[in-house]
């Protein structure tokens, strides 16, 4: 894209092909800043999602982004520096930037979520926060704040659902257990007990699709322009949802995503869909 280093482009197309693939339908202002918050947090996830894990990498990383972030001044790392650009111009909060990285270095360390309470801590820096600085970049009324954390929070629980087999790989478990009569999500241990994983399965796409609900609610915040990108990430995300949840064992021959022509072919949908979207609190 134009206006955006290599490094920062790559990483966040590397990243994601749904938000990839949408993000390039916002206006062009809003996509260049858009490209440089998603290059800063796929660059982190990806030295705690190495294998072998990349500790020195990512401590670097913080702690030049951290020393910048208190001089006013550059890191003289592309993608730091320009993520710190897109920051001060947005009005970031720089608690939003320290919970992301707080939860980043948790991957480092920690192996399993026993409570949804705990998950949901994690979630607030991974995802939730995410959704604030995409609400910042849009322009947002603050009153939009609450659905923009739910969407991101909504979006990344699918993500630990539709990426079980790839977490095992990294000794990781997200989605707490209690209660579903299994010990673990490994592969051999649904096959061993299918309906009770296939049933928890389910009831995890059914939260996902509770917290979706509530963050399309807010919708009607989000400009036109602006509002079809998000609303296509959305609606491919509740298609993931669905292919998950008609054979919850998909998780473990594949990883679910939508394909290139799919997105394009709902964004098109879309542009006419989200003219119905009206802003929370006015009248039908």
């Amino acid at each position: 894209m134009k206006g955006v280093h290599p490094l920062v482009e790559q990483a966040f197309r590397r990243g994601s092909q749904t938000y990839f693939n949408t993000a390039v339908f916002f206006p062009r202002a809003i996509r260049r800043d858009v490209f440089l918050l998603y290059g800063f947090v796929r660059t982190a996830d990806n030295f705690v999602d190495a294998i072998p894990q990349d500790a020195p990498g990512f401590y670097s990383f913080r702690r030049r982004y951290e020393a910048a972030r208190s001089s006013g001044g550059l890191a003289g790392d592309p993608i730091i520096d320009a993520f710190l650009d897109v920051s001060r111009r947005r009005g970031f909060a720089a608690a939003w930037t320290d919970a992301f990285l707080d939860a980043m270095e948790a991957d480092l360390t920690k192996r399993r979520y026993e409570t949804l309470d705990e998950l949901l801590g994690y979630m607030h820096g991974s995802a939730e926060v995410i959704g604030l600085c995409m609400a910042a970049i849009m322009g947002l009324a603050p009153e939009a704040g609450q659905a923009a954390a739910m969407l991101g929070r909504a979006m990344q629980y699918l993500n630990f659902i539709r990426d079980i087999e790839e977490d095992n790989a990294l000794g990781r478990t997200y989605l707490p257990l209690a209660g579903s009569g299994l010990a673990d999500l490994k592969a051999a241990t649904a096959r061993a007990k299918p309906d009770a994983f296939a049933a928890f399965v389910r009831a995890q796409v059914e939260l996902y699709r509770q917290w979706q609900t509530q963050a399309e609610a807010g919708f009607g915040w989000i400009p036109w322009r602006s509002r079809v990108p998000v609303m296509t990430a959305s609606r491919m995300y509740d298609w993931t949802a669905a292919v998950i949840h008609r054979n919850p064992f998909i998780v473990y021959q594949q990883k679910v995503k939508p394909s290139k022509p799919r997105i394009t072919a709902e964004l098109f949908r879309n542009a006419f869909r989200a003219f119905g979207c009206r802003r929370p609190g006015t009248p039908a």
